[in-house]
């Protein structure tokens, strides 16, 4: 072969290797003045969906017009499995939340898609801290102040303890069991159809206990119905001064509420670059503290790796926590 054929096949070689990526990079500029579709996997009104509409309406000036598309249903998982088979032309991205990406993929016997392979983190957004709560009658009733306290009782009393949650396999659940654990006591578990009734069994003395979200909780902590023991996140809470972490009581002890931005997995990266400047700069607005302050939401903003390597630790850590409880959905 001659030196110019030589050189006549190497490009022709660079060429089939780039124009892939190229095609991809063309494709998404032109779509530029396309709108994004941000799918939110939960029914409209809560707070993933108000904080997604929130920071929509942010990076409207750097993105252009992002409208959020609610597809809730089967625990998150049909809108999760909409972003995963999206074309990965920047112009669908959605929510990746603690039960999409990391407890359903051990909780679901059939999964429609694969949080692990199908995704491209864009950023994380959120964190809530779950908080450990007592109906407060019952609280001073039993003389229990102190997660201590809670579980002095439990082991003089292996038969009397239980405690509600939102249903099998959900946030409210996994964290009680793994509260069970490291204290060594019993309690029976009480599932509920959703959050909402399990907060009202715990108000009304149904349930000894609740592991619930601290958004939700705290109109009640705060009206001195429920007497909150700790949060669950790693270190106290400031919207929870005085109240300790449960990670105090249990080194490393940490299960919080988390929601991120997720993209599918062929996204280009300057794609996914372009996206994650954006929206930190959203998340890092002092308008936007404020605004997910009054959810008792903090929000965190992470580069794209971070957020890939974060959701892999939580899928690990929530296999275990799963396994554990013996929870399944068929």
């Amino acid at each position: 072969m001659t030196r110019r054929n030589i050189l006549l096949a190497s490009t022709a070689l660079a060429a089939a290797l780039v124009s892939p990526l190229a095609a991809s990079l063309a494709h998404a500029q032109d779509a530029a003045g396309q709108p994004i579709r941000l799918v939110v996997p939960y029914a409209a009104g809560g707070p993933i969906d108000v904080t997604a509409r929130a920071l929509a309406e942010r990076v409207k000036d750097s993105l252009g017009t992002v409208i959020i598309d609610n597809k809730g249903g089967a625990g998150g998982n049909i809108g999760a499995d909409a972003i995963a088979k999206a074309a990965p032309d920047g112009l669908t991205i959605g929510i990746a939340a603690t039960a999409t990406h990391a407890v359903n993929p051990w909780l679901y016997s059939k999964m429609p898609y694969d949080a692990r392979k199908d995704f491209a983190g864009i950023t994380q957004m959120v964190r809530v801290p779950n908080v450990l709560v007592m109906n407060a009658a019952q609280a001073e009733q039993l003389k229990i102040n102190s997660v201590a306290d809670l579980i002095a009782y439990g082991r003089a009393n292996p038969a009397k303890l239980n405690y509600g949650s939102g249903g099998n396999g959900s946030a409210g659940h996994l964290a009680g069991e793994m509260f069970k654990q490291k204290a060594g006591i019993f309690a029976l578990h009480i599932p509920y159809r959703g959050a909402n009734p399990a907060q009202l069994a715990l108000l009304s003395g149904e349930v000894d206990f609740n592991i619930d979200n601290l958004a939700a909780a705290a109109p009640n902590i705060r009206a001195g119905k429920l007497k909150a023991l700790a949060v669950t996140s790693l270190e106290a809470s400031p919207s929870l001064p005085g109240v300790p972490p449960l990670s105090a009581t249990f080194k490393g002890f940490a299960i919080d509420t988390w929601w991120g931005l997720v993209a599918p997995a062929a996204t280009p990266k300057p794609v996914i670059e372009k996206l994650n400047k954006a929206f930190v700069a959203a998340l890092n607005a002092p308008e936007t503290k404020t605004r997910f302050g009054a959810l008792l939401a903090e929000p965190v903003a992470t580069t794209p790796q971070q957020f890939d390597s974060f959701m892999a630790a939580e899928r690990a850590k929530y296999e275990q926590v799963v396994k554990a409880s013996g929870a399944k959905v068929d």
